[in-house]
């Protein structure tokens, strides 16, 4: 009997995968809202700085009561994975400064700039064919940046220049995630995904230390404290479920499903503002801007989501591995 006979795909293996990447769009839905409200008072490296430790020390417990060999990655780390981790730091850094200088809804909509680099990124380094459908998505997301961007600006009197320089921080943060992205998808295939974590949030917070206003933590109201600590568990669950949810469903289903987290930003600022709280600035968003919006999410998705066949072979191809051992897989040949 021919291997690929045997493979079994299990449903509800894909729910836990669906679960998990929901989860972690949920946790980044709010994230950029917690930001928003605690930039007013912190600046963007403290916030950065604070997100890692708290993600970094319960990882760091956890796999020194578990697993004390995976610790060695802080002290002789790949040389991918420093550069991985810087990466990720400008990535956190431009994303917080980008909503600090624009909104919550614009920083959700132009960070979608870095899964549509990714895609290029495999064009250029994974020797990927682009698809018709994908060339298309690259169309209808620059229309949508363009259209969200031109109508933005256009009613921002006298804040433009504001403006403009959070949309720069917000594209610097996008191409540092993609460029993180690209040298985690290589590390991903040798290493465990939470041991990169660990150092991905190590060594952030040890590079970071130089720039972190401290005194400034004895004048914080325990509200602020609150929303630190909750933005570093952010990151903790986020990436955490993030791993996880790759176990359980293909990479390109867990992105679709996470790219849909400013749907969620959208729907808590709509929320906040029909609410009028005091606390955050309502998001304005015109018919022209939304529909921008939709555009952007529309057309990075289209650029994501490969061909049916090429999914087919990756569920094969993963099934096969969970399930015979390589001599088996060998032997069908």
């Amino acid at each position: 009997m021919h291997i690929l006979s045997k493979v079994r795909f299990n449903p509800s293996e894909r729910i836990y995968g669906i679960l998990y990447a929901g989860a972690t769009a949920l946790m980044w839905g709010f994230l950029a809202i917690l930001i928003k409200i605690t930039t007013v008072e912190v600046d963007a490296v403290t916030i950065v700085w604070f997100r890692f430790v708290v993600a970094f020390f319960p990882l760091l417990a956890f796999f020194a009561l578990s697993e004390p060999n995976r610790i060695k990655i802080l002290y002789h780390p790949p040389a991918l994975l420093l550069i991985a981790a810087i990466a990720l730091t400008v990535n956190y850094i431009g994303f917080a400064k980008g909503i600090f200088y624009t909104s919550p809804g614009n920083a959700q909509v132009f960070i979608q700039f870095g899964p549509v680099l990714l895609a290029v990124a495999g064009l250029v380094f994974f020797y990927e064919r682009l698809s018709i459908r994908q060339f298309s998505g690259f169309l209808v997301t620059a229309a949508g940046f363009f259209i969200f961007y031109r109508d933005q600006l256009g009613h921002l009197p006298g804040k433009e220049t504001l403006y403009i320089s959070g949309i720069s921080w917000l594209v610097i943060s996008a191409i540092s995630w993609a460029l993180y992205a690209v040298f985690q998808k290589k590390l991903v295939q040798s290493i465990h995904a939470q041991q990169l974590n660990l150092f991905l949030y190590g060594f952030p917070a040890l590079i970071l230390i130089p720039f972190v206003n401290f005194a400034a933590f004895s004048g914080f109201s325990w509200l602020i404290w609150v929303l630190l600590i909750a933005m570093g568990l952010n990151t903790l669950i986020a990436y955490g479920c993030l791993a996880e949810s790759f176990k359980y469903l293909e990479a390109n289903k867990v992105s679709i499903i996470i790219m849909l987290n400013p749907i969620i930003t959208f729907i808590l600022m709509a929320i906040f503002g029909a609410m009028k709280v005091s606390w955050i600035e309502a998001e304005f968003l015109t018919a022209i801007s939304l529909l921008g919006a939709m555009l952007v999410l529309g057309g990075a998705i289209m650029v994501v989501l490969p061909k049916k066949v090429k999914t087919l072979h990756s569920e094969i191809k993963t099934q096969v591995e969970k399930n015979f051992t390589p001599e088996e897989r060998l032997s069908q040949d």
